[in-house]
């Protein structure tokens, strides 16, 4: 964007600043916000125009040196572990410190203070989870048993302060502007509660919608369209794996009393549909160069300033690189001379409801057994834009706080719930990727990742020693099979999580004989492991595509695997549309435009490139058909999910005339046919329109990528229509709001290379030629070169900096 861009955005951002006085509260002062000295324009600098050889930063031991590569990919020198984090906070917030502060106050449950009362459903909701209240544990627990992550902790926030007090009204970044307000100082509890808030965005659980459909189906018909371990499966840990451990015991209740009643309440929000990723590490017995290669692609939403911020750590003990989280300490997903790390979601359910049973309205006492235990209060106090304070009084129990009651939005007056959830036990995941920063070896990675709780995560590991390895991670409730699959009585403590599975006994494997280690959020075990591993949303098809390209691949090249990460190939339309091509038959054969359809789909290779017609025309009709099988279903008042895409087709496949496919409420016996053909009617009609009012029906046009701002409003910082292919369920997963968020692969050599690339740019200002530079690269699958480089390394310097 430069100037042109800038006079675009100027008129736009004065019809923001008098747009949100309606949605935000009041309109920001406009004199200020043009001012040509102080306001907009001055953001309209890219920050090599604006490169200072010298800075002044406080409370160094020594000088620190900062060198700026082309992409504007800091790289931090300094002679000690205080000072490289200190520089990383300072560093960070001087290109995001925004995306710092809007983030964390997301988590907070403070939005309100930024946009008014039109955020306090979603901050009372946060704040009733308790992701505060976690970091406040993790803050207490770090503090006690961890001095020096906690000396980390509070160098890198007064990095953060130090660049804030310094920071002039013309150079605050242009949200402040608009929305009207300034930063405020960066704390170590801060830094704690992003991590949390991560995992926010990556658990999930479905305890109401299950406890619903086993009200509405039965037990009986809930395993059938739910199992929980689905025909073909193709686990994480390599099926067969022996697991050597004598696992701890379990005791399952004689008897399960489960709240009975349907629950008309709504749910919490959920990982958003696209929220997934892929990663994997093969042995060098399988690469052209005879060294291992890991690869990771986290898939999340696509947002600017981008989630991830890249950055090269260097001290006397190590130098590491990779992709950060702006807030948090060190590199998340990356490399060092050693070793190469990654991360995929786990989806495994840590968080548990429990119906609560108060002794009396005032709530200071709950049933527990044969006793009444006392609660405590929290009053969160949220301060709205423009209005007076609310007071949110909240209900804490043993479990947890009690999320669902009669205060809260259309809840009932008898239904109360509380949420065990294991963010609010003091962990220290900071911990971990501090270790994982400096490990060496494969001890050393399993050591950081006994400090990690959640999110659950896989981590892929490889190193130069030739080791390759996964370890699905995190602090994992001992459960009776089935336990914290429905919402449980929590006046019975034998509702209550027995333990935690040891880390230890983790599913975890290392070196495997078939040469690879893979995740892409799939089941993580076959079923012999010995512990009750449940959730609802495993996926069925991106791990199949890469297991299935794994093992057939050898005299594997770093290009060869970032084409894979790249790859587009649509396993479930492979699978689904020969039924559905079956199934629907001639009977629309005279219809020119039905012909025109069917014969784009029976030509296609299943390949979802960005030019292709056909993956539209499946896409429609899928969604359509699977909509009229479960219609009955879905027309349910209390919440529910419908089964998955992958158990519907098995369904169709196999039982097409069964019982699954009849709808209850007509006359006529429906089966799997009548459905698809339903479904290909609304096709036509959903292609007639769209033909008429878009034209180009090709899969890009379609499907519409957007990379947008975190504040959606702010869509002249956004970018949209983004030309790539991919999507849900590929290992491409590029839909329209969601995709892979960083790529990474990395040959381990004796000189380690790495290349990789995210959807945005490393500045976090809209009016720098670093905001959104690397899109197209990485809509093309195209990477940077991200090797480790020296202080004296003089190629490619775009400018550097001197901390003193």
């Amino acid at each position: 964007m430069k100037y042109a861009g800038f006079l675009v955005s100027l008129v736009l951002t004065i019809a923001l600043a008098i747009a949100v006085s309606r949605p935000f509260g009041a309109i920001p002062p406009l004199a200020p916000l043009l001012d040509p000295s102080h306001g907009f324009w001055q953001n309209s600098y890219s920050e090599d125009e604006l490169a200072e050889d010298e800075l002044e930063l406080n409370n160094l031991n020594a000088e620190v040196r900062v060198v700026y590569d082309e992409n504007l990919i800091p790289h931090i020198f300094a002679d000690n572990q205080t000072d490289l984090y200190r520089a990383q906070g300072y560093i960070t917030a001087k290109h995001r410190l925004w995306q710092m502060e809007f983030q964390t106050m997301a988590a907070a449950g403070r939005i309100s203070e930024i946009v008014g009362p039109m955020a306090l459903d979603l901050d009372r909701m946060t704040r009733r989870k308790g992701l505060a209240f976690g970091a406040e544990k993790g803050v207490e627990f770090i503090r006690e048993n961890d001095p020096d992550s906690y000396q980390n902790l509070e160098a890198y926030a007064d990095g953060v302060n130090q660049y804030i007090d310094q920071l002039s009204d013309a150079k605050l970044p242009v949200e402040y502007k608009i929305l009207n307000y300034r930063p405020e100082h960066w704390t170590a509890f801060k830094s704690i509660l992003l991590l949390k808030y991560m995992t926010d965005m990556l658990v999930g659980d479905r305890d109401l919608e299950y406890s619903n459909l086993r009200k509405i189906l039965g037990d009986v018909m809930l395993d059938k369209l739910y199992p929980e371990f689905p025909t073909g499966v193709d686990p994480i840990i390599e099926a067969g794996h022996k697991w050597g451990f004598k696992p701890l015991d379990v005791t399952r209740p004689d008897s399960i009393n489960y709240p009975d009643d349907q629950l008309v309440i709504e749910p919490l929000p959920q990982p958003e549909e696209g929220t997934g990723s892929n990663n994997w590490a093969v042995a060098g017995s399988k690469t052209k160069s005879g060294n291992p290669i890991l690869a990771n692609d986290p898939h999340l939403g696509l947002n600017l300033p981008s989630l991830w911020y890249s950055m090269q750590l260097t001290s006397p003990e190590h130098s590491v690189k990779g992709a950060t989280l702006p807030g948090a300490l060190g590199v998340i997903s990356g490399f060092n001379e050693n070793i190469a790390w990654g991360v995929t979601n786990a989806t495994r359910d840590t968080r548990d409801w429990y119906k609560i049973t108060f002794q009396d309205n005032s709530r200071k006492a709950y049933r527990y057994g044969d006793k009444w235990e006392q609660t405590s209060f929290r009053v969160e106090e949220i301060k709205v834009k423009g209005e007076e304070l609310f007071l949110d009084t909240v209900v804490y129990t043993h479990y947890g706080p009690v999320v669902y009651d009669k205060t809260f939005k259309g809840t009932r007056q008898d239904v109360n719930f509380a949420l065990k959830w294991n963010v609010h036990e003091g962990s220290n995941e900071q911990k971990t990727f501090l270790m994982l920063n400096t490990a060496k070896n494969h001890d050393d990675y399993n050591e950081a990742l006994n400090n990690f709780t959640a999110p659950a995560q896989n981590f892929v590991f490889a190193s130069k020693a030739g080791d390759i390895a996964m370890r699905i991670q995190g602090k994992f409730p001992l459960k009776w099979k089935g336990q914290g699959k429905f919402f449980m009585d929590g006046a019975d403590p034998r509702m209550e999580w027995q333990g935690y599975i040891p880390n230890e006994q983790n599913a975890s494997t290392l070196n495997p004989s078939r040469g690879f280690v893979s995740s892409a959020n799939q089941h993580p075990t076959d079923s012999t492991y010995p512990y009750y591993v449940f959730d609802n949303s495993y996926e069925f098809y991106r791990n199949r595509r890469l297991n299935k390209r794994l093992s057939e691949m050898s005299e594997i090249t770093v290009e060869n695997m970032q084409e894979l990460q790249f790859d587009d190939y649509y396993l479930h339309a492979a699978e689904a549309l020969p039924i559905m091509l079956d199934l629907l038959g001639n009977e629309y054969g005279d219809d020119a435009d039905a012909k025109k359809y069917v014969s784009l789909l029976k030509e296609w290779d299943f390949y979802a490139d960005p030019n292709q017609k056909a993956p539209t025309v499946f896409y429609i009709w899928w969604r359509k058909t699977y909509g009229q099988i479960w219609k009955e279903l879905s027309e349910n008042v209390a919440p529910i999910v419908l089964p998955s895409y992958y158990q519907t087709v098995l369904f169709m496949k196999n039982e097409p005339d069964g019982a699954v496919f009849d709808l209850k409420n007509t006359a006529e016996m429906e089966n799997a046919a009548r459905h698809v053909k339903e479904g290909f009617k609304e096709l036509l009609a959903d292609m007639k329109s769209w033909e008429e009012k878009e034209g180009d029906f090709a899969w890009a046009n379609y499907k519409k990528t957007s990379i947008q701002h975190l504040v959606p409003q702010f869509k002249a910082f956004s970018v949209e229509n983004v030309y790539t292919g991919g999507g849900s369920g590929m290992l491409n997963a590029t839909s329209g709001r969601h995709g892979a968020s960083w790529r990474m692969v990395v040959d381990l050599g004796p000189e380690v290379k790495a290349f990789g690339i995210y959807p945005g740019g490393q500045s976090g200002n809209p009016g720098s030629k670093y905001y959104s530079n690397f899109i197209n690269k990485w809509a093309n699958g195209e990477y940077l070169n991200f090797d480790l480089r020296s202080l004296d390394q003089e190629e490619g310097v775009l400018f550097q900096t001197i901390l003193n």
